[in-house]
């Protein structure tokens, strides 16, 4: 039997559609029809977090492994998220295989887990943040080249700092399907334009770790706002980015700028030993490391600290990160013969059922 979703309001396009019925039958959206009702549930599509470390209390690089994998699943599903990349921060070689190996190990089980996202090793030492210097190091092709045959397809995005990298290795990422963003980076505003010339497609928690926008040194930041092409992510948790810096970037680049939450997750062991400080987590020197976000928590905010309309903060979470990665064109949307991936909010925005594959999601 079909299941029928009743008194539904949805967002097409920018605008809101009240008093619909959606039918799901065989995993997907069958039909919408208008109906009679209050229209007094908003159902979203299921939220796409391309950069997240841990959830569930547990840190994926920490806990390399398949059960680790499907705690994060598990714990992100029923906070609405139904795609993400399991993200994997500078470490030795054996860490980064580990998670390597136990991403391939669940690819024949995985649910709402889309992949890796390695962020590093190749960056720019001089813009760091929390990452573990030691591990630092310049691509080589060869690296490069056994890094991707290992990884078997299960590497979809890596961050570099393209200013330390050669022309060479960043086409190969780009030959071979591989997301590459800029972070971690401090490129001048001429190397970074550069670089998203050459097809680096986006760039990392926009202003976190890259170099700043200066009146006479325009930076990373400017050459995003000013390229036609270039996407970047952002951590609206008002910690690592002011609420009204979000609003300025947003109103720059619109359709090219989509929420990540960064987020991990207490860790006493390992490089990463994060703690939760308020809102935040730090580092034990202090230094801010990831966030404590969920991708519903960083729509909220768009809207209620910076100025953004909700259909517009739903589709950075939806359907920018989808068109990114390229995910099939209608993901991130709500429409006929798309996957029944939803988010059943109410009037105040707070989940009232997680809908994945057309299957109602258990808490």
């Amino acid at each position: 039997m079909p299941e029928l979703l009743r008194n539904i309001s949805y967002y097409q396009n920018d605008e809101l559609k009240t008093n619909q019925e959606i039918v799901i039958r065989d995993f997907n959206i069958a039909e919408i029809n208008e109906a009679t009702g209050t229209g007094e549930y908003l159902a979203v599509p299921g939220f796409i977090d391309l950069q997240i470390y841990g959830a569930g209390d547990r840190l994926f690089s920490a806990h390399p492994s398949v059960e680790s994998l499907q705690i994060m699943e598990n714990d992100l599903l029923r906070k609405g998220t139904t795609g993400f990349l399991a993200c994997m921060a500078t470490n030795t070689p054996e860490v980064f295989n580990n998670c390597i190996q136990a991403a391939k190990e669940h690819r024949k089980y995985a649910k709402n887990c889309l992949g890796l996202h390695l962020e590093g090793p190749f960056l720019n030492p001089k813009r760091l943040g929390a990452h573990v210097p030691e591990y630092v190091r310049k691509a080589s092709l060869d690296e490069i080249k056994a890094l991707l045959d290992f990884g078997d397809g299960v590497i979809k995005m890596m961050t570099i700092a393209p200013e330390l990298q050669d022309d060479e290795v960043i086409q190969y990422l780009l030959d071979h399907d591989v997301v590459v963003s800029l972070g971690h980076s401090n490129a001048t505003f001429e190397e970074a334009t550069a670089a998203y010339n050459k097809g680096i497609q986006t760039t990392t928690h926009l202003f976190n770790a890259m170099s700043p926008i200066h009146h006479r040194e325009p930076g990373i930041p400017t050459a995003v706002f000013n390229h036609d092409k270039a996407m970047a992510s952002i951590i609206a948790d008002g910690r690592h980015v002011d609420f009204e810096v979000v609003k300025f970037a947003q109103r720059l680049l619109k359709e090219r700028l989509f929420l990540i939450t960064d987020a991990v997750t207490a860790c006493d062991s390992g490089p990463y030993q994060h703690r939760l400080s308020g809102d935040k987590f730090v580092m034990p020197d202090g230094t801010l490391s990831g966030s404590s976000l969920t991708m519903l928590q960083a729509v909220q905010n768009c809207v209620t600290h910076c100025d953004i309309n909700l259909s517009q903060a739903l589709k950075m979470a939806t359907v920018y990160p989808a068109r990114l990665l390229g995910l099939p064109h209608l993901l991130g949307e709500i429409a006929p013969r798309q996957q029944a991936n939803l988010v059943i909010l109410d009037q105040n925005l707070q989940i009232l059922e997680v809908i994945f594959k057309g299957e109602i999601v258990s808490n």
